[in-house]
């Protein structure tokens, strides 16, 4: 009844949504203050009529906007829905373990071996250094490869590589390989690699609105490169599914793209609060390793990570435990609100 193929698949787990009670939700990163308001004010004039129509499958004016905020072509756009596709349709369309395993961190986003699995795609994970930084030089001594692929924040550390170390590793990597950085945390206080890709044809970003512009729920990601590297996704996608991006999220990406003063609000509020709420856990103990994202990864000495997963969950509090050797005691914290992270503290408090 079933292919060989999906009988080989091990899916990606996202983090949990339990339906049992109502719980501070701080597992799965999601943004914890709302979208524009300008969105609302689209939806209340929004005439309904126009869904008998398909969306536009080049996604036109979506891409113009994408490509004045970051000062390149359009053609050097590519949307998708969600992120996770945009990734799925490059694994699809650049690598090809014939010529080497693709290369990734050790500790990474958990959704690569997944797609290489589903594609057949030998991979090679590249241990961090003693820091949990992506480790340039370790990547560099692996040639034979078919690409590298690397969150930007990574996750679930958080760590934000310098560009100046992302330059590094383009100017010594060869040029006829993709480098695939996954920017999905950027807004949060790391630099974009965006403006290398003027010079290194064989680099791709993917970037998603989920994020920094609190619309996950939307499903809307995008992909910044060269015009022959667009071209090829375009390519795949049109020989999967050629109206992926609805006509209601094209219209919301638009305006989210064009309200940059509002995100960057919300953006700092969310620094800041990490900032300050890792403050408040090294001061009671725990060891926090200093992010960039809207996320904190981080452990107390002596508890074991899985301990304090289910400890909060109990007292109504999602954070997210991966029990995988290396880094089995860390616990992933996504940045709420103050009052979020304030009661956050005040609970670990009473327990260690």
């Amino acid at each position: 009844m079933f292919s060989s193929r999906m009988k080989r698949l091990n899916p990606y787990i996202p983090g949990e949504q339990p339906q049992d009670r109502k719980y501070l939700k701080l597992n799965t990163n999601e943004n914890p203050y709302p979208p524009s308001p300008r969105i609302e004010e689209f939806l209340k004039e929004f005439d309904i009529g126009k869904l008998r129509l398909y969306s536009d499958p080049l996604s036109v004016r979506l891409r113009e906007k994408i490509a004045q905020k970051y000062e390149v072509k359009k053609e050097q756009i590519f949307i998708s829905n969600g992120s996770d596709e945009a990734l799925s349709f490059c694994f699809y369309a650049f690598f090809d373990s014939t010529h080497g395993p693709l290369l990734f961190p050790e500790f990474t986003y958990s959704f690569y071996p997944v797609y290489c699995d589903f594609y057949g795609i030998a991979y090679e994970r590249i241990p961090l250094d003693n820091q949990f930084s992506v480790n340039v030089e370790a990547f560099l001594k692996r040639p034979k490869s078919c690409g590298i692929i690397f969150a930007n924040p990574n996750a679930p550390t958080g760590i934000c590589l310098p560009i100046e170390n992302v330059r590094e590793l383009l100017e010594n990597y060869p040029r006829e390989n993709v480098v695939l950085i996954d920017e999905a945390y950027i807004d949060f206080g790391g630099e974009s690699a965006v403006r290398l890709i003027q010079d290194f044809k064989n680099l791709l970003i993917v970037m998603t609105f989920s994020k920094g512009m609190s619309l996950a729920g939307l499903r809307l990601g995008y992909v910044i490169g060269h015009e022959d590297l667009i071209d090829a996704l375009f390519t795949v996608k049109d020989s999967f599914n050629s109206y992926p991006a609805d006509m209601l999220s094209q219209s919301i990406g638009e305006i989210s793209i064009s309200d940059d003063a509002y995100y960057r609000t919300i953006r700092e509020k969310v620094i800041s609060t990490r900032d300050y709420f890792g403050l408040e856990l090294e001061k009671l103990g725990w060891h926090v390793l200093p992010s960039k994202a809207n996320f904190l990864y981080a452990e107390k000495k002596g508890v074991p990570g899985k301990e304090i997963y289910l400890t909060l969950k109990e007292r109504g509090i999602l954070v997210r435990h991966f029990d995988i050797a290396g880094i089995e005691d860390f616990v992933r914290i996504t940045v709420g609100t103050r009052d979020d992270m304030s009661r956050f503290i005040e609970e670990v408090k009473e327990l260690y």
